[in-house]
């Protein structure tokens, strides 16, 4: 064995023991309920290899999102939300690109609905993406309904603004279907009533919401569930995280005191 491998394995045995440190450290009462990700650093990740497609980029993200989501559900979180593409990507990327990372979406939604045991669900505007993977998403979310483990939301498609515009839409229908009156819109339209027409309805918003690349910033993504949201930011590119990064970013959480705005 040369000093350098005798180095790198040195190296892996600490990272391991840090790594075990870390997962006894964590108070599963104090584990956040749902995670959201904002997926970003694919086309970086490809760019500083050289890569000239970005697709390369979307790969190995994708490839991750499987491992992730296995940490995330030993760590006995329950619900993650992956941002994937927004309503902005659609209009502001190259078609070539965009077309590749459909298929990549596709291919990943297929693949954890093979699993069996994770209930996936499509969180965006079905009517905005090409029609095979909108089928795809909606095939896949019907297919593991019953599933009993990991909440797996895809937010494909997806805009923070476009929900809240569908779901003030949705909720002023229901009412007007109940036979309410419009010019009574100021007494029935609460914001209980437009949470139960988003598309994450019935479930608890993100206790915590996760970026990685080191940008700072929300997108777009989940603006109206996020008022009570921890932020946490990550530097490392989502093809490059570690579990490592998953573990500090939810020891951080555990230290951190929620308030609700009291």
């Amino acid at each position: 064995m040369t000093k350098f491998s005798a180095k790198l394995q040195t190296i892996g045995i600490l990272y391991r023991i840090y790594q075990n440190r870390l997962r006894r450290s964590l108070d599963p009462a104090r584990v956040p309920q749902h995670i959201a990700v904002i997926v970003d650093g694919n086309r970086r990740w490809a760019r500083l290899r050289q890569e000239e497609a970005a697709a390369v980029g979307h790969r190995a993200g994708a490839a991750k999102i499987p491992e992730f989501l296995g940490w995330c559900e030993e760590a006995g979180v329950k619900t993650v939300t992956l941002y994937l593409l927004s309503t902005d990507n659609l209009k502001g990327r190259d078609s070539a690109e965009l077309q590749a990372l459909f298929d990549i979406i596709a291919q990943l939604a297929n693949g954890l609905a093979a699993r069996g045991d994770w209930r996936i669900k499509h969180i965006g505007d079905a009517a905005k993406l090409p029609q095979p993977l909108a089928e795809t998403l909606q095939r896949v979310t019907e297919k593991s309904t019953m599933a009993t483990g990991l909440q797996v939301n895809l937010a494909v498609g997806y805009g923070g603004r476009s929900e809240i515009t569908a779901a003030v839409h949705a909720a002023i229908e229901t009412q007007l279907d109940a036979g309410s009156k419009l010019e009574d819109i100021a007494s029935w339209l609460t914001p209980e009533l437009i949470g139960e027409h988003l598309w994450t309805s019935g479930q608890v918003d993100p206790d915590l919401i996760i970026r990685t690349s080191g940008e700072q910033r929300l997108s777009d993504f989940m603006i109206w569930q996020s008022a009570h949201s921890e932020f946490y930011f990550v530097e490392a590119l989502y093809p490059d995280l570690r579990e490592v990064d998953l573990l500090r970013a939810l020891r951080d959480y555990s230290r951190r005191e929620r308030r609700f705005g009291e």
